[in-house]
């Protein structure tokens, strides 16, 4: 993992995510504690995902949220007014429910059928990001197969930025899927 944060970070990825949701904390601490010293010395920020306990233990930049997590006001207590907190939501109901709280940005998905997830919320589409665009003024990094070809029409309908697995860590060469994207990513639309 830490040549593949090194070699993300090194062709433009700004943020990273730490994601095991079947580690112990005995180990997803063991992994994310040099794989978050690797971030600040890339520059990259470093967000955990789901648990404020370990973002907090490896002083992680921040933490993001699912539906199932602990609620963000109690997040914002553990984590601290400096710290980012992010939320995953899925439908307009929750972009409304989760803006009202002032996390630091959403994320929105999945917008198409994820490569990493078998589990997952109903697809929204293109449609569903452009519609809740206008709901929120918080930054909105969509989520869920986001491909090089689809990453400019996802940007287009309003995203700030996107949320990559697969189509990443699974390419050939991590450094020219990263250069792919960022050349295929228009400012956000306004």
């Amino acid at each position: 993992m830490g040549e593949a944060l090194t070699q993300s970070a090194r062709a433009g990825v700004r943020i990273v995510q730490y994601r095991n949701k079947t580690a112990s904390m005995k180990k997803a601490y063991a992994e994310a504690l040099p794989l978050r010293k690797l971030a600040a010395e890339l520059g990259a920020l470093f967000i955990v995902n789901d648990r404020c306990d370990l973002a907090m233990a490896v002083d992680a930049d921040g933490v993001h949220l699912g539906q199932g997590d602990l609620p963000l006001d109690l997040a914002r207590k553990v984590m601290g007014p400096d710290k980012l907190i992010g939320i995953s939501t899925h439908n307009s109901d929750q972009v409304r429910e989760a803006s009202a709280g002032k996390p630091d940005y959403l994320g929105f998905g999945p917008i198409f059928k994820p490569g990493s997830k078998q589990d997952h919320d109903p697809v929204v589409g293109i449609e569903g990001l452009r519609a809740i665009r206008t709901l929120t003024s918080l930054p909105v990094f969509a989520i869920g197969g986001i491909t090089v070809e689809n990453v400019g029409e996802v940007m287009k309908a309003g995203a700030n930025g996107v949320a990559v697995i697969s189509a990443i860590l699974k390419a050939p060469d991590i450094k020219q899927a990263v250069s792919d994207f960022l050349a295929r990513m228009p400012a956000p639309a306004s």
